[in-house]
């Protein structure tokens, strides 16, 4: 069993910055891929960034170039660093296991973004 536990949202104008927070505790060692996921009112939930044990990360053109990815493995911690954020942005956050997600989600964290 894993809990996953999002913080950070909130409310920024266009162009601000934001840095969402993830921790896990439990099983973390079946974590060897993670990802950040949002869900816009209305849409189906997204994958926009992950990163994997070893560093590699990949992220969705949408926020290609805008939001960067990281980790603090000694404290089980994964970040999404969002800038130059966008109305379109707006959503719930949320990380998990960016393959297989864990059937288990977090409550998330809202991100809203104003024109």
């Amino acid at each position: 069993q894993v809990q996953l536990v999002e913080s950070g949202g909130g409310l920024v104008q266009a162009g601000g910055s934001l840095r969402l927070s993830c921790a896990a505790s439990g099983f973390i060692f079946s974590i060897n891929h993670m990802g950040w996921f949002r869900q816009a009112p209305g849409k189906q939930r997204e994958l926009v960034a992950s990163i994997t044990s070893g560093g590699s990360t990949n992220y969705a053109d949408a926020v290609k170039g805008r939001f960067t990815i990281s980790t603090e493995n000694a404290e089980n911690t994964w970040y999404l660093q969002m800038n130059n954020l966008k109305p379109e942005d707006t959503a719930v956050y949320y990380c998990n296991r960016a393959v297989v997600p864990f059937d288990l989600w977090g409550q998330g964290t809202q991100v809203t973004v104003s024109s």
